[in-house]
């Protein structure tokens, strides 16, 4: 069943889900809309519902509030109204979900109060009612963004939030506050609203509701929200919520009642830009085709071309002039909508690459670079950004004051891309040439293995005299993989089966238990107590024994440990006696606690910027994996171990609490999902005194860093775009690790007969002397090749020369060349076989021919050009026949 299903279902009685009380007070009336099928409800007669397919904009240039408001105002009246409604107001929560194990970006407002618990999803709100004005991430409406006049990848939700309870409301009290809200502060008529029957299907909760426009405006959608699962499998909630979600920038706009929304939200930025770029544009002409752009939906139009035509004939100008008055302006929009989006997300800790959430921001980025490039704009991006923190300061003053590291990335991500543009021009052009057509599977691979953007394949496509058609589904293709995070399979069924007490917990250093088997499954023992740790959270699982059995591994799913062993003749009920590998277990704790220090230092070296994207602790070593946007330099790493070797220095204590997760987050703030979400109402908070570092964490620590001992990186490597690598030990294991490096330091100094103080400038000076001598082997090759080539001119018969000669292949190519400025032909080979071949221009052969030839004879193969060809034959070459 879809969407469309679903509210068919919820219409069989309709008044159950959608009628308020508001409508029978206030007179409205319910109809159907005779263009799209969709039910609405007014207090005048019209034909059509509002949506943007089935009506124009009538507010613009003619806004129905009594008040002109800009962004920062309008949030601060709809903040005053409900708080005084008794509303809590809540700070917006970060652009990045970390909480939501599922979801990379925080889509809604009420995915700030969405945990997992148990695989489903529950809810938590901090206050009841309240009002939060959050930040959202949508990547699926690109190609909309700049053309609509409402579209974006980043927008305000003004989200208000109630359980429905004796604390919070239902739909009746939510549509009276929002049409208070419409009708006093903003002072709407009440002819002016209409409300569309809808339904909402979010992240494992869905409901009914009441979409609420005004002048073919959408400014907000109540969603009540009364089921909990899929809309294929679903049971109703027992505390119902409310999901009011409204736009601020929506809200913005019909109090202006500008062109577009980016002129009343951005205002001053895209007033600045139009001027630095010299722009001036027809602005009877904007107004009216703005009125109508709303219908340039490409979920719902799909070909923008066509319904482009129809506009360019409805305001009485062709689509050619259309298209050349609008597209710079459009592009404008988008600049400064991805500009905003990449503040928002790099603020939050996310970074743009090839992977993960990041893909999208790259998307975004480049897509505004391609724009700027395209219409030669005179500013940078970062100019805008920052442009808009400035803008934003009202709300979200953090913005602004971390300014300076997300120019840094900003800057790392340009360089990376105009590189990629130098190479894609020609790529394009080729393409272009061959006559293939761009469907959006291979935009896909052009974009992720080239970074070249449909907007580049566009202006190429035009400089080049092509007529090019960029499929409307591309950005939503390329993007929607990487919105959700794709869920895996357990290793184990727990299904019926008790959670299995956790001794380790309790008590780190008990290394000693007997139990008794619940279950065997799955090939593996379940135990009704275990004091082995399973693996999660990175840490390695304990090894031991159970009965004197090897255990190989400890998994743990939905709370029961399954325990894997080298041979099991175990039996249901049965008592066994469980032994954990001591040594192990404290290597393993100090590796933890270890990586929890140096996650805090390369986020006091390298910039708030860094979180971590995985970890690994074993016996022997671990790793860290961090975002970051360049690779770490030698200095930076040296910064990192020594700012890591303080703390383990200081035997700071490290304190374990069980807290409620609301509470964690109120107390520490989000920073504790440095490990990724934390399952559970009940959280395990993992904390460094003195305000070091604070995360959810499952593994098992140490009482203090001092018991660490010592922390040594050994390397860092970039793993992948975005994420670099951090090995390292610690405790027993670095001091291993730094006794080998004497060793080695040690025999190298034997070697050169110099003391180990001496090394570098030992190795310095030998370095200089081999280079010197690679100088003068060079020139004498140079030499060689000379004196042989004159030989062989001697021998040239027709120009040309065959020869089998006693050298290495570097230097027959020296001598080939040689020959070749001569104007004579060479097919040259030496006793291992090695081939080369030149043709001068003149004598009108092909080099790769030539030896093609000799590898039909004596086998082999090769490559190259007409004038220059090398390769390797199976057989010994002879000229003599």
């Amino acid at each position: 069943m879809g969407k469309k299903e679903l509210i068919q279902k919820f219409q069989k009685d309709h008044d159950k889900y959608w009628k308020v009380e508001l409508f029978g007070r206030e007179g409205f009336f319910r109809k159907q809309c005779p263009k799209c099928g969709k039910f609405f409800w007014a207090t005048t007669e019209r034909e059509t519902c509002p949506d943007a397919s089935c009506t124009t904009y009538t507010f613009i240039g003619n806004p129905p509030t009594d008040k002109r408001f800009n962004y920062a105002e309008t949030w601060n009246e709809i903040d005053k109204f409900f708080v005084s409604k008794g509303h809590t107001s809540v700070r917006r929560y970060p652009v990045v979900s970390r909480w939501r194990p599922d979801l990379f970006f925080t889509v809604a407002s009420i995915i700030d109060f969405q945990r997992i618990e148990k695989g489903q999803t529950a809810f938590e709100l901090p206050a009841n009612p309240l009002i939060v004005p959050q930040v959202c991430m949508r990547f699926s409406d690109i190609p909309n963004i700049g053309v609509t006049g409402r579209h974006y990848s980043s927008f305000v939700m003004v989200g208000q939030h109630a359980i429905a309870n004796e604390k919070g409301y239902w739909k009746d009290r939510c549509i009276d506050l929002d049409f208070e809200l419409l009708t006093k502060v903003f002072g709407i008529p009440k002819d002016e609203i209409v409300f569309v029957e809808d339904a909402w299907v979010g992240y494992g909760a869905f409901g009914f509701s009441l979409e609420y426009y005004v002048r073919g405006l959408e400014l907000g959608n109540a969603v009540f929200t009364q089921f909990l699962g899929n809309i294929d499998s679903y049971r109703e909630m027992d505390e119902k919520i409310i999901d009011m979600g409204a736009g601020l920038e929506r809200f913005t706009w019909i109090t202006q009642g500008t062109p577009t929304s980016y002129d009343a939200v951005f205002g001053p930025v895209i007033e600045k830009m139009k001027k630095d770029s010299g722009m001036s544009f027809d602005e009877e002409l904007f107004s009216k085709y703005a009125k109508i752009s709303g219908s340039l939906d490409m979920d719902v139009a799909g070909d923008v071309a066509t319904v482009r035509k129809g506009i360019a004939k409805t305001v009485g100008i062709t689509v050619e002039k259309l298209e050349s008055e609008i597209a710079p302006m459009e592009a404008l929009y988008a600049i400064c909508d991805h500009a905003r989006t990449l503040a928002y997300a790099i603020n939050d800790g996310a970074l743009p690459s090839n992977t993960g959430g990041g893909y999208n921001l790259r998307v975004v980025l480049r897509r505004a670079l391609s724009f700027i490039e395209e219409f030669n704009f005179p500013f940078h991006i970062n100019e805008v950004m920052e442009l808009n923190c400035r803008e934003l300061k009202p709300l979200f003053p953090e913005l602004l004051e971390n300014m300076p590291q997300m120019q840094k990335i900003i800057e790392v991500e340009e360089g990376r891309y105009s590189s990629t543009i130098k190479k894609s021009r020609r790529i394009v052009a080729d393409i272009l040439g061959d006559g293939k057509k761009f469907s959006s599977d291979n935009l896909a691979k052009l974009y992720e293995s080239q970074g070249i953007t449909p907007e580049l394949i566009e202006k190429i496509a035009r400089e080049e005299k092509f007529d090019v058609q960029i499929p409307s589904d591309f950005y939503d293709m390329l993007t929607r993989t990487h919105i959700a995070v794709k869920e895996e399979k357990p290793p184990f069924d727990a299904t019926g089966l008790p959670e299995t007490k956790a001794v380790y917990y309790e008590d780190a250093e008990k290394l000693e238990l007997d139990s008794t088997v619940v279950a065997l499954r799955d090939g593996a023992v379940v135990l009704d107590a275990t004091i082995f740790y399973p693996e999660g959270g990175g840490q390695a699982a304990d090894l031991g024994t159970i009965d004197g059995m090897k255990v190989l591994d400890a998994q743990k799913v939905a709370g029961v440990v399954f325990h894997v062993l080298e041979k099991s003749g175990l039996k249901d009920g049965q008592r066994v006696h469980l032994h954990v590998d001591g040594e192990r277990r404290k290597a393993l704790m100090r590796h933890h606690s270890a990586t929890h220090i140096l996650n805090y230092a390369c986020r006091k070296v390298l910039g708030k910027h860094v979180w971590q994207a995985g970890a690994r602790k074993e016996k022997e070593r671990a790793h860290l994996d961090i975002t970051h946007y360049e690779r770490i330099s030698p200095e930076q790493l040296k910064q990192i171990e020594i700012a890591a070797n303080r703390i383990v220095l200081e035997d700071r204590k490290i304190n374990i609490t069980n807290m409620e997760r609301g509470e964690a987050e109120r107390k520490y703030g989000f920073t504790i999902y440095q490990g990724g979400a934390s399952p559970g109402k009940m959280i395990r908070i993992v904390e460094v005194d003195g305000g070091i570092d604070a995360e959810a964490c499952a593994g098992l620590h140490l009482p203090s860093t001092g018991k660490i001992g010592m922390i040594k990186i050994m390397k860092e490597e970039r793993i992948q775009d975005g994420i670099s690598r951090i090995q390292f030990v610690a405790g027993e294991e670095a001091l291993k690790y730094a006794q080998k490096g004497d060793e080695l330091l040690r025999a190298a100094s034997e070697r050169l007969k110099v003391a180990p103080e001496q090394l570098a400038s030992a190795e310095e000076r030998f370095f200089n002397e081999w280079k010197d001598r690679g100088k003068r082997l060079d020139e004498l090759e140079e030499r060689l090749a000379e004196l042989e080539a004159d030989k062989l001119l001697k021998e040239a018969k027709d120009n040309a020369v065959r020869k089998v000669l006693n050298l290495d292949a570097k230097l027959l190519e020296k001598i080939a060349l040689r020959l070749s400025k001569k104007d004579v032909v060479a097919v040259l080979a030496n006793q291992d076989n090695d081939v080369v071949a030149v043709t001068p221009e003149s004598s009108g052969l092909d080099a790769s021919q030539l030896l093609a030839k000799l590898y039909s004879k004596f086998g082999g193969t090769g490559g190259g050009s007409k004038r220059f060809a090398r390769g390797r034959t199976k057989q010994k070459i002879s000229f003599s026949e």
